[in-house]
């Protein structure tokens, strides 16, 4: 009786194992990487008109995220109150993201009047990758406001803002 017992427990530890080692892998290959979105060429790649109307759209979207930012930071950390953040949150989560921004930085629009520097399109897959990291942590912060945990939503919030800050620093002037 003791080796069937024995044999048994070798066995099921044998299937657990080789089980999770199947998973593994079978989750390997279901794991798509994400690609970069194409970077705009020309204006008739993107949904603007002219160049102009790209660089000026952008940065009033980027100062305008920057103002959500603000009053994010008034509600969840000055405040705690998620509830009156969760629009803003919403905002947030649906504007701070690739697909939003990364259509009007068509090739050539740095350089007078742009803050952008051309090494956004030199180096276009971590630009990208940028706005991939700033994703991430947003949704983290809303994670953090949706339980009403006020800690985690501030180390998330100053998270978002070393998220954008890594990218101006290497992107843009000033």
């Amino acid at each position: 009786m003791p080796h069937t017992v024995k044999r048994s427990w070798l066995m099921l530890w044998v299937f657990a194992v080789s089980s999770v080692t199947a998973t593994h892998a079978i989750a390997e290959e279901i794991v798509v990487e994400e690609a970069v979105p194409a970077m705009p060429q020309t204006v008739e790649e993107s949904p603007f008109a002219s160049e102009r109307e790209a660089v000026i759209w952008r940065q009033d979207e980027l100062k305008e995220l920057e103002r959500l930012l603000r009053q994010l930071r008034f509600d969840l950390v000055n405040n705690q109150d998620a509830r009156g953040a969760a629009p803003r949150l919403a905002t947030l989560k649906e504007q701070a993201t690739q697909a939003h921004f990364l259509p009007a930085f068509i090739v050539g629009t740095h350089g007078r009047g742009s803050d952008a520097r051309p090494e956004i399109w030199e180096e276009w897959e971590d630009f990208a990758a940028g706005f991939t990291d700033l994703e991430q942590k947003v949704i983290v912060l809303i994670e953090a406001a949706e339980q009403e945990d006020y800690r985690a939503a501030t180390r998330a919030f100053s998270d978002v803002g070393l998220s954008c800050k890594s990218c101006h620093r290497a992107y843009r002037y000033n």
